[in-house]
């Protein structure tokens, strides 16, 4: 589990919640009428907006969202490939079939596959790079589906508060239920806006960095795929990954200071 999120939500439902309990109106966030608006038209809108499979993806990727799991390290990634650029240098890249089902990382197996039945380098690389542009398009997709719902629950926070500022002159010769019409207006607007910012765009965030760390280490096993078909020494295949690596690092910090 990457210990961030529940530190994150921890951190944000605490704050909310001191402020709520020291303004003494926990009790009047609490409004039935304003969830049920705000979560019910987002999901609606969000199910009108994608078809079914995208949404599957989608519920699926809130539990990677959630509990990752173990994810890939790119050392240990340069360590696997160097260690097979040995194997292959030793015994001839045949050797490399038995270690097809245990490589454990289905898009290096499959490049191994593409090699050792003798496709061409330039076909290989082609088409591992069409799975990487398929597999980022599809993480796009998640991810905006999570930011779709992000635009919407805001719009229906606001269409809250004019129900509720409705309600509010239709009844405004009846004082006792203008209270219960004022906390609709208030609260739907409260539910519409913590909801898209911490819930729905956090969660396509977090998706869209691990997806950008999912194409960088298939992006290193193209580069690793390479080598071993080319038959290059373990210590200049281990070079050429090492410098890849880094290089992303450079990268990823370049973009980090042109935001700043």
């Amino acid at each position: 589990m990457d210990w961030m999120t529940p530190l994150g939500y921890l951190i944000g439902f605490g704050t909310v919640g001191y402020v709520l309990v020291q303004g003494n109106s926990v009790g009047l966030i609490l409004n039935t009428h304003a969830i049920l608006l705000v979560f019910g038209g987002t999901l609606g809108a969000t199910l009108i907006s994608y078809p079914t499979t995208l949404i599957v993806q989608a519920m699926r990727a809130v539990r990677v969202f959630l509990f990752p799991g173990d994810r890939p390290d790119a050392t240990a990634l340069v360590r696997t490939i160097v260690r097979l650029s040995e194997k292959a240098k030793r015994q001839g890249l045949e050797s490399l079939e038995e270690d097809l089902t245990q490589v454990g990382i289905p898009f290096l197996s499959d490049g191994l596959r593409l090699i050792l039945d003798g496709v061409p380098a330039d076909i290989v690389r082609s088409n591992l790079i069409k799975e990487i542009r398929f597999a980022r398009d599809r993480h796009a997709q998640v991810s905006n589906v999570f930011r779709s719902a992000a635009a919407y629950a805001p719009i229906f926070g606001l269409l809250g508060t004019l129900v509720g500022v409705v309600q509010v002159l239709m009844t405004l010769t009846d004082p006792k239920t203008i209270g219960a019409s004022m906390a609709i207006a208030m609260t739907a607007t409260f539910y519409g806006i913590f909801s898209a910012n911490f819930l729905f765009l956090p969660i396509a965030g977090k998706l869209t960095v691990y997806a950008q760390e999912e194409i960088f280490l298939k992006e290193l096993m193209i580069e690793g795929i390479q080598c071993l078909q080319q038959n290059e020494v373990p210590a200049l295949t281990a070079r050429k990954l090492e410098s890849f690596a880094d290089a992303h690092k450079r990268d990823q910090l370049n973009v980090v200071r042109r935001a700043a």
